[in-house]
């Protein structure tokens, strides 16, 4: 059976182009998607991710690509893909979104929010189907899209507040004075208070290396001479560079590892990574 392509087939963004043939009726990041949702008093679904991120895919596979969720994002939201390499600005606000709800992030990023962009929902990867205490997708845009026309008060309400609390750290950033060798002193303390001794690392797991951590560990060994500094990002590089986040064969370091030992790693590799690697 020939697919019809979806609005996504005249992107330029490879990330878009994998998900031209979904059942989802998708839009890129357009005038055109949001004068639809208003049209239609219909609530805006955005997926955000990138071509090289595995649950991006997952979730496609599951559920993007089925035709019951197709169907249920038809009929009820107007649906939005945004490629966040293309994008990063759309991405970093949304992201923001999403800490403030969950207190973490990631990709892909789910947004479910009003005509007029203003979010109150965030999350991140969901299954097709609720399971395990863990809703699915399936469950999650019935339930809001019930809510949607039932309490449509209650959410934008949720929404106003989400944006006030934006506005309000913006501003807050603006007038922040520039750092002061106490905030310093006390991001030292913060990485030697989380720091595993044994294998190395600031997390139990997963971990990840995040260099730019060890940049900051080595700054500050230069300029306090605290020799802890610098222990922490020797012992900690020297047991990524042995263990399984390092690829032995064909190099390079992959993104993290799923263990508390650097030993098995989740099997993506990001060209920043290296960079920042190789400047550490």
């Amino acid at each position: 059976m020939n697919k019809k392509p979806n609005r996504l087939i005249n992107e330029k963004s490879p990330y878009l182009l994998q998900h031209a043939y979904n059942p989802v009726d998708w839009y890129p990041w357009c005038d055109e998607a949001f004068e639809k949702a208003k049209k239609e008093d219909k609530p805006i679904f955005l997926s955000i991710g990138y071509s090289s991120c595995h649950w991006c895919h997952v979730m496609e596979k599951e559920s993007f690509e089925d035709e019951e969720i197709g169907k249920i994002l038809n009929e009820n939201f107007i649906s939005i893909k945004v490629d966040r390499e293309e994008r990063p600005d759309i991405d970093a606000i949304y992201m923001q979104v999403c800490l403030l709800f969950n207190g973490h992030g990631g990709w892909p990023l789910t947004i479910i929010m009003t005509p007029d962009k203003k979010p109150f929902f965030a999350g991140t990867y969901f299954p097709k189907d609720s399971k395990l205490g863990r809703i699915g997708l399936i469950d999650l845009l019935l339930s809001v899209s019930e809510y949607w026309k039932k309490n449509r008060e209650d959410l934008l309400s949720r929404a106003e507040k989400v944006v006030e609390y934006l506005k309000k750290d913006i501003e807050n950033k603006s007038k922040e004075d520039m750092f002061s060798d106490d905030i310093i002193h006390k991001g030292f303390l913060d990485f030697k208070s989380r720091f595993d001794k044994l294998y190395g690392g600031f997390s139990i797991k997963p971990k990840f290396p995040t260099p730019h951590n060890f940049m900051f560990l080595l700054r500050y060994y230069y300029y306090t001479k605290n020799k802890e500094a610098l222990d922490m990002v020797e012992k900690t590089l020297t047991n990524i560079r042995l263990g399984g986040v390092f690829d032995h064969i064909g190099f390079g370091f992959h993104r993290y590892s799923t263990d508390r030992e650097w030993l098995l790693p989740h099997f993506e590799k990001m060209l920043y990574d290296q960079a920042f690697l190789t400047m550490v």
